[in-house]
């Protein structure tokens, strides 16, 4: 509820939210002039189906919306799993 209510404040307040250009649609003739989906990777082809590729525009790259603490069972779990998507994102894998 939190982190959804703070990205739709993002979504209103700021300014410029660009999509990165590799998530961009590529289907029309010159979008990849445009840079639109050049070096896109599809996440469902890879474990876990998610590959550590931008998705979030530029000025949001390093906010945090999902502050899960792990009072459950099911939030440890959510916690711990979203820990391990941040390493493989720091990392490159």
């Amino acid at each position: 509820y939190t982190a959804i209510n703070e990205a739709l404040s993002d979504v209103q307040t700021k300014s410029r939210l660009d999509v990165p250009d590799h998530l961009k649609d590529a289907h029309y003739k010159g979008a990849e002039a445009l840079g639109h989906g050049v070096d896109y990777v599809y996440p469902h082809n890879y474990e876990n189906d998610w590959y550590p590729q931008q998705y979030l525009p530029d000025k949001l790259v390093d906010t945090k919306y999902f502050q899960p603490k792990g009072n459950s069972k099911y939030e440890q779990q959510l916690k711990d799993v979203n820990e391990k998507l941040k390493r493989r994102q720091r990392d490159g894998q």
